[in-house]
């Protein structure tokens, strides 16, 4: 998700000023896209360029309340009906240090694969932990942990496979 798509979302929740969305966007996120107020105003800005949002007057302290259009709606729709391409949501660092030291045969994949795993083992367990002692914690967070430890224990059923093709 970029910061132009999460502020769609909320504004499409109702109005709002350019800090409180700044904070929403941390909140709804479990702090897991931390944004500085700066980014928030810029994309804001873009956005309105762009006809996705307008300023819809002031709020009680003198600061603009943005909302969203109905391009901005349509933007929004198409991104949350869309599936994220795996494939294509970045580099995979892991994979590419795994197979370049396959492939350059003068690098051990072995040490890259134990050193990966230990580092992932030490995750999950802190992401574990941490989902027993925030038992009280929002939805949101409770998700967000989930999300890691899937990912975690999904690294590690790759790793495994990894090592074994190496043998």
């Amino acid at each position: 998700m970029g910061i132009k798509e999460g502020l769609l979302a909320l504004l499409a929740d109702g109005p709002r000023h350019g800090y409180q969305l700044k904070v929403d966007l941390e909140t709804a996120t479990a702090d897991a896209i931390p944004v500085n107020v700066g980014q928030v105003y810029s994309t804001l800005q873009r956005l309105e360029r762009d006809g996705l949002v307008s300023k819809g007057g002031v709020d009680d302290e003198g600061r603009d309340v943005y909302e969203i259009t109905a391009p901005g709606g349509d933007v929004l729709r198409d991104w949350l009906n869309s599936p994220v391409d795996l494939a294509a949501a970045g580099r995979d660092e892991i994979s590419m240090k795994v197979l370049i030291a396959i492939f350059t045969g003068g690098l051990d994949p072995k040490a890259v694969i134990e050193g990966q795993r230990t580092a992932t083992m030490g995750l999950l367990q802190d992401l574990t932990r941490f989902r027993a002692e925030e038992e009280d914690a929002d939805v949101a967070w409770h998700l967000h942990l989930d999300r890691l430890i899937y990912s975690a224990e999904a690294e590690l059923k790759w790793l495994d496979r990894v090592e074994e093709r190496v043998r």
